[in-house]
């Protein structure tokens, strides 16, 4: 089966940043038939939401990867169109860990210039699923994460396949070894999904 990746990005980043790279090198090079997209998200999570829902109802991707509120986002999608998802460092309570950021800001990424208001963290809360499967979802934390608490992340996911990595941050600097299990990851969830039809 040749996958389609569709990668989500985190918080003032975009295609370009580090992960994303390490990702499709390693496709690239590894799994050439595959493919791996990573739009520039809006900065603004309802437009972020319908922007992706779109992607995924034309672009039909088979795997999501989603990086700290990417990882939200991620799960949203997961459950909405009953996808596997890996989670690097998500974001469970964005709507909290964003709340310091309101106002003016720049993404260095996509040069872009916004303002973050309140009416964003209601649009964050008001697309967090309401049930989540946890045989959907592979975790990778960083016990080191300066951004995020990685425990609140793993009893979030509690019963999901969680790899913890000890001393890594939120860049999470080991997810390149990671990479190979991609696939079997993938494979397996699927080989689930056709045995429960």
């Amino acid at each position: 089966m040749n996958h389609r990746y569709l990668y989500l990005h985190g918080f003032q980043s975009g295609p370009q940043s580090l992960k994303t790279r390490e990702t499709e090198a390693y496709l690239q090079q590894h799994e050439p038939a595959t493919q791996c997209l990573c739009p520039q998200l809006s900065p603004y999570p309802a437009r972020a939401i319908a922007q992706l829902q779109q992607l995924v109802e034309q672009w039909q991707p088979t795997v999501l990867i989603g990086s700290s509120l990417g990882g939200f986002y991620a799960t949203h999608l997961a459950e909405r169109y009953r996808l596997p998802a890996v989670l690097v460092n998500p974001s469970v309570w964005p709507e909290r860990s964003l709340a310091s950021w309101l106002g003016p800001l720049h993404n260095p990424y996509s040069g872009e210039d916004y303002v973050l208001g309140t009416e964003h963290m209601a649009e964050l809360t008001a697309i967090r699923p309401g049930t989540l499967h946890p045989e959907r979802y592979w975790l990778l934390l960083g016990t080191a994460d300066e951004v995020l608490d990685w425990r609140v992340a793993a009893r979030h996911y509690a019963g999901a396949r969680q790899t913890i990595l000890g001393g890594d941050d939120h860049r999470l600097q080991r997810w390149p070894q990671q990479l190979p299990q991609l696939a079997g990851f993938v494979r397996d969830y699927y080989s689930r999904e056709a045995s429960s039809r």
